[in-house]
C-alpha cells in the first residue's frame, strides 16, 4: 500500500488564490446571513480596534481556513465551535496559539 502524498496549496499559486477567494465568499455569505453571528461580531470588533475591513476579513479567513483545511486533513466534520473559538481569539492567529 502506497502512502498518499499530501498536497499543499501555496497561497501565492493559482490554486491558492482560488481557495482564498472561495473562503472570502463563504465569509461574505456568513456576514450576509448573520450565520454564525460571531463572524459579524468579529468583523465589527476588529474594525473598531483599528483594522481595515479588508484586513479584518483576512483575519477571519485565517480562522476559517484553519478549520476547513484541518477538517479535510484529518477527515473530520467541520467544527463550528472551534471556528468560533478561533474567531474570538482574533487578531491572535490560530497557529500562534498552538
Amino acid at each position: 500500500m502506497t502512502k498518499k502524498k499530501e498536497t499543499i496549496v501555496q497561497a501565492d499559486s493559482e490554486n491558492g488564490q482560488i481557495a482564498g477567494e472561495a473562503l472570502v465568499e463563504v465569509i461574505e455569505n456568513q456576514l450576509a446571513e448573520n450565520n454564525p453571528p460571531e463572524t459579524k461580531q468579529t468583523l465589527e470588533r476588529l474594525i473598531k480596534s483599528g483594522e481595515t475591513r479588508e484586513n479584518a476579513i483576512r483575519y477571519i479567513t485565517c480562522a476559517l481556513s484553519v478549520e476547513v483545511f484541518g477538517a479535510i486533513k484529518h477527515n473530520e466534520p467541520y467544527n463550528q465551535e472551534r471556528y468560533i473559538n478561533n474567531l474570538n481569539a482574533l487578531p491572535e492567529l490560530p497557529w500562534d496559539s498552538e
